[in-house]
């Protein structure tokens, strides 16, 4: 009797254990089928957000954006300022374009809070300004070389880091600065994010190109028809 109890319970044991071996099995085939799942999901969306750059719809809501964001830009052409005034066209532009983005990805976002972070600083550079007008001229001059020299030794610092690097890393981080917000990202959100923002650019230069050829076809056309008034 006690043979026939142990070997039952044995066996009720190691039907136990292969219950939860099965269990587990589909448990991971579940799981695994789930992150695929959610891995095509993701890049169907990316590839409809990389494609939806390239049609003429998307193009005619960023020219929309761009114009009505550059009629509140003050552009004279006599000015001496034409850095600035190309600086603001550029910032407008890229302003429009994460607009155009809506926010959904990484590099639109981080464009809408550096113009937020830009203003702060502005405001803190004034004060700063109204407050060192107050003191000594001496002291400000002695703060603005320390600030520099802090700058340049922490230029040369991250090039003595970036030398140390392979070459690869390097390039990634070189990828990482270049595209806004991806500064500290990993590998495949710099892909993911590189590839969408330079689709965004490529049709920005075509929305650019197009508004300019149209300006300069409205100002041709209204000099020819000053011509005749003016014989």
């Amino acid at each position: 009797m006690m043979m026939a109890s142990s070997t039952t319970t044995t066996s009720v044991a190691a039907v136990n254990t292969n219950a939860n071996i099965n269990t587990d099995r589909t448990r991971r085939k579940k799981k695994k089928k789930s992150l695929l799942q959610q891995h095509q999901s993701k890049q169907n969306q990316n590839s409809q957000s990389h494609a939806k750059w390239k049609t003429e719809a998307q193009q005619q809501i960023y020219s929309s954006k761009l114009i009505q964001a550059l009629s509140q830009v003050n552009l004279n052409p006599s000015s001496s300022s034409a850095p600035r005034q190309g600086r603001a066209v550029r910032e407008v532009a890229d302003r429009a374009l994460a607009f155009a983005a809506k926010g959904k990805t990484r590099w639109s976002r981080a464009i809408l809070t550096n113009r937020i972070k830009l203003k702060f600083r502005k405001q803190q550079h004034k004060r700063q300004r109204l407050a060192s007008s107050s003191s000594s001229g001496s002291t400000v001059v002695t703060t603005a070389s320390n600030s520099r020299s802090s700058r340049k030794h922490k230029v040369s610092v991250l090039r003595l880091k970036g030398k140390g690097l392979p070459a690869v890393q390097r390039k990634v981080r070189v990828l990482g600065r270049l595209v806004p917000g991806c500064r500290k990202q990993p590998l495949p959100i710099i892909l993911e994010e590189a590839t969408d923002y330079i689709a965004a650019l490529e049709m920005q230069v075509k929305a650019m190109s197009a508004i300019a050829e149209l300006l300069s076809r409205s100002s041709s056309g209204a000099g020819s028809s000053l011509e005749p008034m003016s014989s």
